[in-house]
């Protein structure tokens, strides 16, 4: 099976602007492409993971990746999808978020002599004469049309910012910019996007007299239509200090039974041929499904060993069996002791657990707290150092949130 062939298969292809031009190129790896990632915080997520992979796909099929941190667009802030202006970042901290997008890039791009280049739109966009700049691109870009594009219609009733209302027109420019100096023909991106992207093919079309092509890719949604990658506490990163490898397996491995076939799929490298043959399974085997997911995401993003870590872990504290060395581990130190002891609501804040006292107390209360199976209904409950020995005790809160505490 071709490329093109298998990213439809997979049900990642959404739209695009010219399909047989674009499976053509694809298929005989002849796409120079790129895909945009404004760095609105210091760790990608699992929302960028569906990009990720589709560069990963696609250089493994010949074609060249251009992976373009927005240094120049993340001054700005991109309104698609939200229903509020995006907080305005030092450049400080977007040139400090572009760095760490960089190394964590490279577990998924090969970006040896030839195979990828990264770029960053800050180049062109930072010093930019706004008088010269209109000039050349403004005449090409009609405000009816743009007030018509998705991502402006949804904020214009709440309110929508001059800065913001720029971001399809530097969008535009950075794939006009890449077309000139890479020979960039092709973009893709999120369905969200569409918009944003049709506005580059256009300004290339218009100055450069030269057809450029774009195709949006699946948005990862679950059966209830919400964006995957959000969990109670916040984003799922792919910065293990951000979201430990064992926290993004379990991730994987609570989604729906509705959601586990699709996102093997849609985001795994297992063959196709494999995945079909998942489509029949029922009841337990998609228990089996959901581990085989866990594992193979954890692996591509932290590492085989990692992925092993973690599975570990899981059957250690779920299935009664396997050793307990893995299991997500915090070490109080002797400070966190006061005349030797340390109350409950202080290890579920220090280890974690809980986000506050507050927050603890009322998990206590609630009956949502145990240690080694017992079940904690006092929140004034003390234990000292020998309480932890030889080897830790497991804390739980809920049904699924477990870590062992041992004293350093």
């Amino acid at each position: 099976m071709k490329c093109y062939d298998e990213l439809k298969a997979r049900g990642l292809v959404a739209q695009t602007s010219n399909e047989e031009e674009i499976r053509n190129m694809v298929n005989e790896g002849k796409a120079t492409f790129y895909i945009g990632f404004d760095p609105t915080a210091d760790s990608l997520h699992v929302g960028h993971f569906m990009a990720l992979c589709l560069m990963k796909r696609l250089q493994m099929a010949g074609n060249k990746p251009i992976a373009l941190v927005g240094g120049g667009t993340g001054m700005v802030g991109d309104p698609s999808g939200r229903s509020d202006l995006r907080q305005v970042m030092t450049v400080e901290t977007i040139d400090y978020n572009c760095e760490c997008f960089k190394k964590q890039m490279s577990r998924f791009i090969d970006f040896s002599e030839g195979k990828a280049i990264m770029v960053n739109n800050a180049d062109w966009l930072r010093d930019l004469n706004y008088m010269e700049f209109i000039r050349e691109v403004g005449p090409h870009f009609s405000v009816n049309n743009m007030l018509r594009a998705e991502c402006y219609k949804q904020r214009l009733e709440k309110g929508l910012s001059f800065l913001e209302f720029n971001y399809m027109i530097l969008q535009s420019y950075d794939f006009y910019m890449l077309y000139q100096n890479y020979g960039c023909n092709m973009q893709f991106g999120g369905d969200d996007q569409w918009s944003n992207m049709l506005g580059g093919t256009e300004l290339i079309r218009r100055k450069l007299g030269k057809d450029a092509h774009v195709m949006t890719i699946t948005l990862l949604l679950n059966s209830e239509g919400k964006k995957m990658g959000k969990t109670v506490g916040g984003a799922v990163w792919l910065d293990p200090e951000k979201t430990s490898p064992y926290d993004f397996y379990q991730y994987w491995r609570n989604v729906a039974d509705a959601d586990v076939l699709k996102c093997i799929r849609m985001l795994t490298f297992l063959p196709i041929e494999q995945i079909d043959e998942m489509d029949s399974w029922e009841g337990s085997k998609l228990n089996d499904a959901k581990q085989i997911l866990a594992f193979e995401l954890t692996k591509l993003v932290h590492g085989e060993k990692e992925a092993q870590k973690a599975m570990d872990a899981g059957h250690a504290l779920f299935s009664g069996g396997g050793s307990m060395e893995n299991v997500p581990t915090f070490e109080l130190k002797d400070e966190d002791f006061e005349d030797g002891k340390i109350d409950i609501l202080s290890i579920l804040v220090k280890s974690g657990l809980s986000s506050s006292r507050s927050d603890a107390r009322r998990n206590v209360e609630q009956g949502g707290v145990s240690t080694d199976s017992k079940n904690i209904d006092d929140i004034k409950v003390t234990y000292s150092k020998d309480d932890f020995k030889p080897d830790g005790k497991i804390f739980k809160r809920g049904k699924k949130n477990f870590i062992r505490i041992c004293v350093k």
